[in-house]
């Protein structure tokens, strides 16, 4: 909770901010340059964090085409987007061992992955009059949900001497756990779980050049799987997700 608290302080900022740079910006551009941009495509990349995940969410990529039809005198774009993702329980703390200092997260039973591809409509909410100007775009998207459930794994005591791997069990006595596993290990040993996922989003074009982008996406997504996922043992599991996020974006537009 604390960290939702924090994330969403610091997106009620950027909005702030991105809001009086628009009022600013866009009074310049009315005396500057009235021609709007009129690109057909864009295609970017970027990394994502969110409400349910560390630092480093994820890595995005986008991509947009311009539609012939206007929606309510707005243009409007064919949005599509690939998202991979890293979902973590709220409860998942850093435990270090006694003896090597080693971390781990405890009673972790398994990794989440999220691969949500992406379709939907982005419109014109504001458009760029001059080179530097702000752009601003509504985003609502829909997709599948492909979750990769892979096994944490530990590193135990199994013997005086003798350290062994193997995934995280509620069994092992925590005085025996040494570490953490490799990230690397139990991809072979992976299930998967198809779900659904929403999008609505803000995107905030802020580049200074119209041929290149670099903004902010800002929004809030609901995803669904059909079934209760364990990530963490002995507490509160779930099959339904929602989150706010960030996005930080770059490419081009043509």
């Amino acid at each position: 909770m604390k960290f939702f608290n924090t994330t969403v302080s610091r997106v009620l900022q950027i909005v702030s901010i991105l809001g009086l740079l628009l009022t600013v910006r866009s009074a310049h551009a009315q005396t500057t340059d009235t021609d709007e941009d009129k690109y057909t495509t864009v295609t970017t990349y970027g990394v994502t964090t969110n409400t349910n995940s560390g630092i480093l969410g994820g890595f995005v990529f986008r991509h947009s085409k311009a539609l012939p039809n206007l929606f309510q005198g707005k243009r409007q774009f064919r949005y599509l987007a690939l998202e991979i993702v890293n979902v973590k329980h709220p409860k998942e703390v850093q435990s270090q061992t006694p003896y090597s200092g080693a971390r781990y997260v405890y009673n972790k039973q398994n990794y989440l992955f999220v691969v949500r591809p992406q379709y939907g409509r982005e419109v014109s909410l504001f458009s760029r009059t001059a080179d530097e100007g702000i752009a601003i775009n509504g985003i609502l998207a829909v997709g599948p949900s492909i979750g990769v459930i892979k096994p944490y794994y530990v590193q135990y005591t199994a013997r005086p001497g003798q350290v062994d791997t193997r995934p995280f069990d509620p069994s092992l006595q925590p005085e025996l756990i040494v570490g953490a596993g490799s990230f690397f290990q139990g991809f072979d040993k992976s299930k998967l779980t198809l779900g659904l996922n929403f999008k609505a989003a803000v995107a905030f074009e802020l580049s200074a050049f119209r041929n290149n982008m670099t903004g902010l996406e800002i929004g809030f997504l609901a995803e669904a799987f059909p079934k209760e996922v364990v990530i963490m043992n002995a507490t509160n599991n779930r099959s339904v997700y929602t989150s706010g996020f960030v996005t930080l974006f770059f490419g081009n537009k043509k």
